[in-house]
């Protein structure tokens, strides 16, 4: 087969192991303030994908870093907007200073889960990085609000799947509360990336395969063993004869 599969891992979060994922991945959405990272993290992190060629993006979230940005935050549209505004701009400022620029935005925890679900709030979404990032890409679930909110505003979207969460038959990622929501072996992680890579399609935790229609595949920088699954999930889709990038007008 043939054809183009992104790669992406959210880094600059202060854990996992962030030059080694750089040197397998294509994409990168770093830790922007909200949930993690601050002046020097983001410095950090955008040298190393300037120096491996691996496209920047940011990675805002919830003001939540007591809780990872792993909760819902309740706060008025007006004050996300300027919230989540500042946390790509200082990520932008720094992406300037370094002689690059930013490619993408992809929300990160109960941000991105409920901006899925949320046409208001995913058009919120959508509408902070048309006015911050003209011309950047949107990262989301396939078939979800992110997805309708971007096309409206014209906005590139790229579709992710994830090669080492489970989903529901809806579709879904499994919460991180429930039994069996991370994938743990490298095994499972790399049969799920090839099935959605190369099928586009995921086998939900019932069992059955549903659709998923990714153009990008996200491995998360905290999750054990991340880096060995990373190397091995690069390897198996190139022998399938994928090209890792965006690729086309991406």
């Amino acid at each position: 087969m043939s054809g183009w599969i992104d790669l992406n891992a959210d880094l600059g979060e202060g854990c996992g192991d962030d030059p080694g994922l750089m040197a397998v991945i294509s994409s990168c959405n770093i830790a922007s303030g909200g949930h993690a990272g601050d002046a020097a993290s983001m410095r950090e992190a955008v040298r190393l994908a300037k120096a491996h060629g691996v496209r920047i993006g940011a990675h805002p979230s919830y003001p939540d870093r007591e809780g990872f940005g792993r909760r819902v935050i309740e706060v008025s549209d007006t004050n996300l907007k300027a919230e989540l505004t500042e946390q790509i701009a200082a990520l932008a400022y720094i992406a300037d200073e370094e002689d690059t620029a930013l490619s993408h935005v992809k929300p990160h925890g109960a941000l991105y889960n409920q901006a899925a679900m949320d046409a208001p709030l995913a058009h919120l979404v959508a509408q902070i990085v048309a006015e911050a990032l003209p011309g950047a890409a949107l990262v989301g679930p396939p078939v979800s609000e992110l997805e309708a909110a971007a096309s409206a505003l014209g906005l590139v979207f790229l579709a992710e799947g994830f090669a080492d969460r489970a989903y529901t038959p809806e579709g879904r990622l499994v919460a991180r509360s429930e039994p069996g929501a991370v994938l743990e072996s490298d095994e499972a992680r790399l049969a799920q990336a090839l099935e959605i890579a190369r099928e586009g399609t995921v086998t939900a935790i019932n069992g059955l395969a549903i659709p998923l229609p990714a153009r990008t595949l996200c491995l998360h920088g905290d999750t054990p063993g991340a880096l060995a699954s990373a190397k091995a999930i690069r390897a198996a889709l190139e022998q399938a004869g994928l090209q890792i990038g965006v690729g086309g007008d991406g």
